[in-house]
């Protein structure tokens, strides 16, 4: 590995990755690159809720910044400014508070971002080639694009300038569990009427992109097909607000394949993110699109198998072994637009049917 270039021997270092799920699993792979190359810096890392839950006890991450972009995007909504400057007043008293830092890594390239690294008063602040939206204007450097479109691999950049390379990427994200994961997991399916001791099938129906999932009957037709292995138990994980598209999805297995409903449960709202992710780890299989809680299977070790549209593996999908990958066939696909101006074709034009065979061949390999 080369030298780190215009730091002191033990440098104190702030990322900002504020949001989302995913993205912040994602640059979990900048902070553990970063320590096997400076493994005596000091990293602190600016997080927002809930997302910041996801870094605790990460051994790479000396300290969390949390504080809530939630706040400040309501108060720009509602044309609040006060509220607004209010809510970078205390970002900038964390930042007075934990540092001062040698370097800022912006690695979400945000105006609001860029912001937020000019208010911490470091007089180095290295941005990416990501969203800018005027980002570079608040930046004393940029990375060196790259041609991988992969995003773990362009978040890696920020860390060029310090001297690491490409070569020396060490692939993986990172989410540390409490103690008691399995206890806690064993002891949630059982109270609801599971065998831990069976595989589980968690099958998660919602993205926060409206064109990243198929539809609840979809879903509900690619189970339907499929010949799932008997032993095999359903789980449908989710936000409160998912429990009426999991009702349809459940409607139709219930009128289509009665044998699998009888085995199926909604778990929607009833964990946190950390709780969550625990079940996943108990979990044979995570069947999914592409959203937060796949990158969260892969950070905890399951296997996966997901069905990509408007987005692609090779932008944003596991760059670790153990994951299954089904891409539309439609001609119009990897827009990366979250709202899809042809009425969600990509997706609509996966198959059911189709990917059933390609989940079946999956939950076989399980069985061998």
């Amino acid at each position: 590995m080369n030298k780190a270039t215009w730091l002191p021997p033990r440098p104190r270092i702030l990322l900002i990755r504020l949001s989302a799920i995913g993205d912040v699993l994602h640059a979990t792979s900048v902070a553990h690159n970063l320590k096997l190359f400076l493994p005596d810096a000091h990293l602190a890392w600016l997080c927002s809720p809930p997302a910041d839950d996801l870094l605790r006890g990460n051994p790479d991450v000396d300290e969390i910044l949390s504080w809530d972009r939630r706040e400040f995007d309501e108060a720009v909504a509602a044309h609040k400014f006060g509220r607004a400057f209010k809510s970078l007043r205390a970002a900038r008293r964390l930042f007075k508070e934990h540092g001062p830092f040698d370097a800022v890594l912006d690695i979400q390239g945000l105006f609001l971002t860029g912001i937020l690294s000019l208010l911490t008063g470091c007089q180095r602040r290295i941005g990416i080639h990501e969203r800018h939206e005027g980002n570079p204007f608040f930046m004393t450097e940029m990375a060196p694009d790259i041609a991988d479109p992969h995003k773990i691999r362009r978040y890696l950049t920020a860390l060029m300038p310090l001297g690491w390379q490409q070569e020396d990427f060490v692939p993986g994200t990172v989410l540390v569990l409490d103690q008691g994961w399995e206890r806690y997991a064993h002891t949630f399916w059982q109270n609801h009427g599971l065998d831990p001791q069976k595989p589980l099938l968690m099958v998660n129906i919602r993205t926060t992109w409206p064109d990243k999932h198929l539809t609840p009957k979809a879903f509900g037709q690619l189970l339907a097909y499929a010949h799932i292995p008997e032993d095999f138990q359903l789980i449908f994980p989710g936000a409160p607000n998912d429990k009426p598209y999991i009702e349809e999805t459940f409607n139709y297995l219930k009128e289509e394949a009665p044998e699998k409903f009888s085995k199926a449960i909604c778990i929607a709202g009833e964990t946190t993110l950390r709780e969550l992710a625990a079940l996943i780890k108990s979990a044979t299989l995570f069947l999914t699109c592409d959203t937060g809680p796949l990158y969260v299977a892969e950070a905890v070790g399951t296997p996966t198998f997901s069905l990509w549209g408007p987005t692609l593996p090779t932008i944003y999908g596991p760059l670790t072994p153990g994951h299954h990958f089904y891409l539309s066939p439609h001609e119009c696909k990897a827009c990366c637009k979250t709202k899809c101006p042809k009425g969600n074709a990509c997706m609509e034009a996966i198959e059911p049917k189709e990917v059933a065979k390609e989940l079946e061949r999956v939950l076989k390999s399980f069985l061998c």
